[in-house]
């Protein structure tokens, strides 16, 4: 079933000259990295179609690669394909109504259906390896320089194999790219991980202010002064709160940035055992079970949110 529903994606892609690949808005390197490497994968494998990689782009991200800017869309004979954003609602780049040939590609739990052909594999690590599958399933080719793009999102989501739903099957189609085409780990791991010391003073101001609870949830509200007092970026704070995960204090953990140009606060939820992405959902958002993101517009939101993850980590601890 999974390789027939694979061929199926491979051929709608062969149908179309003019392709556009999005992914969820507040891009993480798994959303990114898709995006670059499925484009750079079509336009390897067929020479004449025109593939483009729209959303706003992220500096932090600036390593995987370029998006693309288009000024404007073929919505009658294009083909949009979403990576990685389970709901319409949360797509970055693009009205997706105004396009009649969708598809969409994810490892999210199912939220909603909204184009003819899904591929939706949960049991992935990431939208990334789910990629990795479509290549090593059909002709679609690989270079070096796409197959460190999709290692790069594999080693990210699922924060260097720690996260589940990490197994045997993830790692050696890892290590069999890294095999066929002589890809260095380290250089790789530097790419996604080395950091400039104001992020790293970032991290010691969130340590020594981040609240905790006596149910063991964690916050803080990053004000955007605070941030830029770092010489640091939003981007870069809330993507920290995976930096956080092997604290024996937390059990769900929340960081908060405050976006003044759209006026809303971007929240980043992590758990260890709690269910979050159903609280997240509530709150325009989504994800995973336990590891989600959501979008408030008040303060009186934030606070609801925070007391209701309070609420669940107490339930659980009881």
């Amino acid at each position: 079933m999974k390789k027939e529903v694979l061929k199926r994606v491979y051929d709608t892609i062969k149908r179309f000259n003019t392709i556009y690949i999005v992914r969820h808005i507040g891009p993480d390197p798994d959303a990114v990295s898709s995006q670059i490497a499925l484009r750079d994968a079509i336009k390897l494998s067929f020479k004449e179609k025109h593939v483009y990689a729209v959303g706003a782009s992220v500096s932090k991200f600036k390593y995987i690669g370029k998006l693309d800017k288009v000024d404007s869309f073929d919505y009658e004979n294009s083909l949009v394909i979403t990576l990685d954003v389970p709901n319409i609602s949360r797509i970055d780049g693009l009205d997706l109504t105004k396009f009649k040939n969708v598809i969409k590609i994810d490892h999210h739990p199912f939220v909603e259906k909204f184009s003819s052909l899904e591929y939706i594999d949960e049991g992935a690590t990431s939208t990334c390896e789910v990629l990795l599958d479509l290549f090593n399933n059909t002709r679609i080719k690989m270079d070096k320089i796409i197959a460190t793009t999709l290692i790069i999102g594999i080693v990210s989501d699922s924060n260097r194999f720690l996260f589940s739903p990490t197994d045997e099957k993830v790692l050696y189609k890892v290590a069999d790219l890294v095999k066929k085409f002589n890809l260095n780990l380290q250089d790789i791991y530097a790419k996604i991980y080395r950091r400039p010391i104001s992020e790293v003073r970032l991290m010691g101001y969130i340590a020594s202010n981040i609240k905790v609870t006596r149910n063991k949830f964690a916050y803080i509200i990053l004000d955007s002064d605070i941030v830029s007092s770092f010489n640091a970026d939003v981007s870069s704070a809330s993507n920290m709160v995976n930096d956080f995960n092997n604290i024996e204090e937390f059990v769900v953990w929340m960081f908060v940035t405050y976006d003044e140009k759209a006026s809303i606060y971007k929240v980043n939820i992590r758990s260890r055992g709690p269910i979050i992405n159903e609280i997240a959902a509530k709150y325009n958002g989504g994800g995973h079970k336990f590891s989600s993101g959501a979008r408030v517009k008040t303060m009186e939101e934030l606070n609801d949110l925070i007391n209701e993850l309070d609420m669940t980590c107490k339930n659980y601890k009881d």
